[in-house]
């Protein structure tokens, strides 16, 4: 039996919803860890503000809160594009499980934060700051597929 448009979109947006999750757990568990390498003083939450002043937002917004938006971007970010990608391409990751492929899928995102967000760290900063943000990814990943993963084994009850 074909599915109707509603019935298609309908599991787009549920689809949808569940890339969203998986973001948003990933990206919270992510953030524990990047206060972690906050306090060791390798990571500097300033480094948010970088996204919002891609956006001007520099411009109308106080300091505080302008790191607070670059965040909320991030988040954002975390909770759409990666997912949306992370689906696309996850087949062709290495890993047994959609969580362990998310493992992988995170080292990729890695390569690009960890030259976006550098600082001026240096000496046992700088590697704290590799491992920590390296850590931080493969946690997303790891997060983002165990949504992916719960939601993909779970029996439609409608």
């Amino acid at each position: 039996m074909t599915p109707t448009a509603t019935e298609d979109i309908a599991a787009i947006v549920r689809d949808g919803l569940i890339g969203a999750a998986g973001g948003f757990v990933g990206t919270a568990m992510m953030t524990v860890v990047l206060l972690v390498a906050q306090v060791f003083g390798a990571f500097d939450f300033e480094s948010f503000a970088e996204l919002a002043a891609l956006l001007s937002l520099d411009a109308v917004l106080s300091p505080g809160l302008t790191v607070a938006v670059g965040y909320l971007i991030f988040l954002a970010g975390g909770m759409t594009t990666w997912p949306l990608l992370f689906a696309s391409v996850e087949r062709y990751l290495p890993g047994s499980s959609l969580p362990l492929r998310g493992v992988s899928f995170g080292f990729v995102l890695w390569t690009g934060f960890v030259i976006a967000f550098y600082g001026d760290q240096t000496g046992n900063a700088l590697y704290i700051y590799v491992v920590l943000t390296l850590v931080a990814h493969f946690v997303f990943g790891f997060g983002l597929g165990l949504v992916f993963e719960y939601f993909a084994t779970r029996e439609d009850i409608v």
